[in-house]
């Protein structure tokens, strides 16, 4: 009777120290997954910011008194927050339309090459971003929810876990756009 008793108590305290551990360790897995994504879209920005500064520099060649109008190009540092991600790809966006409502003042600059291949990249880098978004969303999704549903939220709360900030859009890019003819 002993010899089923002994390897019972041994199987009722590991099978729940085993799903503990699991547990624990889904959740670091799940937020390096999280770091990652979030090193993506800094590699995004970056990437965006490289192609901004190179059209900047081609702007600047063309209308060299509009000089002011770029000294708003940020630079972006490792370790932001998303919310503060989010306010830099908000400025790279409206620094972007600027460059543009130049460019279109100089027929010049908008026909040459170099400035219709960073445009090209610049979209390209868009898309790279918006898919490293989405990215970072979806892990994010995964994470908030493993935290939130029993019996995982019970490690979740052991180990001080608290949901994670998504990337949003901006406020003024949710508003339905007015077509005026």
């Amino acid at each position: 009777m002993l010899y089923f008793i002994i390897p019972a108590i041994v199987i009722i305290v590991l099978i729940p120290l085993f799903w503990w551990i699991g547990t624990s360790n889904g959740f670091k897995s799940k937020n390096i997954k999280i770091d990652e994504a979030l090193s993506g879209i800094e590699v995004a920005l970056t990437k965006r910011y490289d192609m901004l500064t190179k059209l900047l520099d081609v702007a600047k060649g063309f209308a060299a008194h509009e000089n002011e109008l770029f000294t708003q190009v940020i630079k972006l540092r490792r370790g932001m927050s998303v919310e503060e991600l989010n306010q830099a790809s908000g400025q790279m966006d409206a620094l972007t339309a600027r460059i543009n409502a130049v460019a279109e003042g100089y027929p010049t600059l908008r026909s040459a090459e170099i400035f219709l291949e960073l445009q090209a990249g610049i979209r390209d880098s868009e898309t790279h971003l918006q898919a490293a978004r989405r990215l970072y969303n979806s892990n994010v999704t995964l994470f908030n929810t493993a935290i939130a549903l029993f019996p995982s939220s019970v490690v979740a709360k052991s180990q001080a876990l608290s949901p994670k900030d998504f990337f949003a859009a901006e406020e003024s890019k949710r508003a339905d756009v007015q077509m005026k003819f």
